[in-house]
């Protein structure tokens, strides 16, 4: 089923996190698919929130100004009034969720998301595990509990399909080209 971005947002869980591994948080700040977030923003009003570690510095100005902080512990992400108000200003059923650590934090949050009825999406290119070797064992958990991975790119083609607005369509396939 296709996500319809009027009722869709994105959730980026330490997104600048330091720690043992800094080289893959340093991936994700400078991952080139980290320059579509504001597209998401722009083109289909999709509010997108950065929970945990942040630090705007370490992103571009632009993707830094698509996204609200939200100060809220990861763990604590679906007990928060502020960001449960958010969600349901525009009736958010689907959430697509990114960041550090794929094994840990972003693995517990999707499968409390879908426990508590949200279509959760995870951002695939938009996720970083700790340890690699955890990687297949943290997505066979998350499918086992219907929660789907997809890329940033693969989210903005199913956002045009959804919409189906011809105008929007051939911006999306052109900047995606």
């Amino acid at each position: 089923m296709l996500a319809d971005p009027r009722h869709s947002c994105i959730v980026l869980l330490n997104a600048t996190r330091r720690g043992g591994a800094d080289a893959k948080v340093a991936a994700l700040c400078h991952n080139a698919n980290l320059s579509l977030l504001p597209v998401c923003r722009d083109v289909f009003d999709v509010p997108q929130f950065a929970i945990g570690e942040y630090e705007q510095a370490l992103l571009s100005h632009e993707v830094a100004t698509s996204i609200e902080f939200v100060a809220v512990d990861c763990l604590s992400l679906w007990r928060d009034t502020r960001l449960a108000a958010r969600l349901s200003e525009p009736g958010v059923g689907s959430i697509f969720l990114g960041g550090a650590f794929l094994e840990e934090e972003l693995l517990i949050v999707a499968l409390e998301g879908a426990r508590l009825g949200y279509d959760i999406r995870l951002i695939w290119d938009l996720s970083v595990a700790r340890d690699e070797s955890d990687r297949a064992v943290a997505l066979a958990r998350l499918a086992h509990h219907g929660v789907l991975a997809t890329t940033i790119r693969q989210t903005l083609l199913e956002w045009t399909v959804a919409l189906d607005d011809p105008a929007v369509s051939l911006r999306i396939q052109e900047i995606l080209s």
